[in-house]
């Protein structure tokens, strides 16, 4: 964590289409965020009157499985997932960035203290510990080797007691079995009821597959807020994070890059198995710099994505799902890629095939699998080492390939 800790370079944001009307966005284009004066991160809330006249943009989240689970009920639930539209408004000042996410789910679901097969509704925005060359952008979700990212997770949580962390046994008696009364015993409730309420908000910072690492000292300033609307069916969820503290060194900079992920406990969402959006760029109002980031995030793929597909489904099919479910590869021999074009970047694609090991992503348990492993383990330096080579070294072909991937993403929720 120390290693990744020490790496603190430099961030890049973009131009918004935020107010336009929602007939009209671009789902590829940038976020707008406007300067506001400064941000109490630790209070800010969903109703707070700091997002009055902020507008929103659609960005959409796409389904994400890295595996599939040991679950059958739970990959029974999300065998046809979509992608879901969510709203984004942004707001910063000089010592805070600060989002504000709205989204709709049709039940709302909390974690237990008490049952393990039971998964709460929650969100989740990364950052880049560093970004100085956007086409070297950490791999969505959990980073990469030498490219950290930090991740601010939230979850809708039921209120629990000991254990919580609190220490606290007194108030676990039941307010019937007390000898107290009249005033004393509302303190009392009042007490039990303020034990119970812990948040379930948490930081990590994450270099690659099985790094991913919570951030208990307090460097990460954040706060973190959720609400859901019975009536409207609709979650609406806070986060900011400081652009200075022991996890980033974002503040003095025009853009940044950011990605946002939702789990819907209703289908027993958990881990690697949510909604999640690529890079996005950020424009800062009135803050200049970073555009190559912008144009970077915003840049529609220079390929040509027939080509791409003749050539992807020749070289790649044998190994990978791509969007025909008939035509589905052994699920042990490579990822899945069906809505790959959802949430990676240009960049991101055209380094998978030309250097497959420069990120390693979590594969099936090596052991029960043995004849399909998807990467090797140096015994001495612990690397991991993708069993894919290099598929493609000419340009037009890997830019051909990007544009076909790109078009892999699940149809999106009305």
């Amino acid at each position: 964590m120390n290693k990744m800790l020490k790496i603190f370079l430099i961030a890049g944001l973009s131009t918004a289409s935020f107010a336009k009307p929602a007939s009209a966005i671009n789902y590829t284009g940038a976020i707008s965020a406007k300067r506001v004066g400064n941000i109490n991160i630790s209070t800010i809330s969903p109703n707070d009157g700091v997002w009055r006249g902020v507008g929103a943009t659609t960005v959409i989240l796409y389904p994400q499985q890295t595996i599939k689970l040991n679950d059958a009920k739970a990959n029974k639930l999300n065998a046809a997932n979509l992608a879901k539209k969510v709203q984004v408004s942004a707001i910063y000042s000089s010592s805070a960035v600060a989002f504000r996410l709205v989204w709709s789910d049709p039940t709302q679901d909390t974690l237990s203290g008490i049952k393990t097969d039971v998964y709460g509704d929650g969100f989740a925005m990364q950052l880049p510990v560093a970004f100085s060359d956007p086409k070297k952008l950490p791999y969505i979700g959990m980073g990469s080797d030498g490219r950290p990212v930090v991740v601010s997770l939230m979850k809708a949580i039921t209120a629990h007691y000991e254990p919580n962390g609190k220490g606290d046994i007194e108030h676990q008696l039941s307010s019937s079995n007390t000898v107290l009364f009249g005033d004393e015993l509302k303190a009392y409730k009042a007490k039990v009821a303020s034990t119970g309420n812990i948040p379930y908000v948490k930081s990590f910072i994450s270099e690659g597959f099985r790094s991913m690492t919570e951030v208990k000292d307090g460097s990460a300033k954040l706060g973190m807020k959720m609400s859901y609307n019975p009536k409207t069916k609709q979650w609406t969820g806070v986060v900011a994070k400081s652009l200075n503290d022991g996890t980033v060194r974002l503040g003095g900079h025009g853009a940044l890059p950011v990605s946002f992920a939702i789990w819907d406990g209703g289908k027993l969402n958990r881990g690697g198995v949510k909604n999640l959006s690529s890079w996005i760029a950020v424009k800062l109002q009135g803050k200049g710099g970073d555009d190559a980031l912008v144009r970077e995030l915003t840049a529609t793929p220079s390929g040509n994505a027939t080509a791409g597909k003749t050539q992807v489904e020749a070289m790649c099919a044998s190994c990978h799902t791509l969007s025909d479910a008939k035509k589905a590869a052994n699920p042990y021999m490579g990822p899945n890629l069906k809505d790959i074009g959802g949430y990676s970047t240009n960049a991101y694609l055209a380094e998978s095939i030309k250097d497959p090991s420069a990120v390693v992503v979590p594969g099936y348990n090596k052991n029960a699998h043995k004849n399909s492993p998807w990467y090797n383990v140096d015994p001495k330096t612990g690397k991991r080492t993708s069993t894919m080579p290099p598929m493609m070294t000419d340009d037009k072909m890997i830019n051909d390939a990007v544009a076909y991937l790109k078009t892999l993403k699940a149809g999106v929720e009305k």
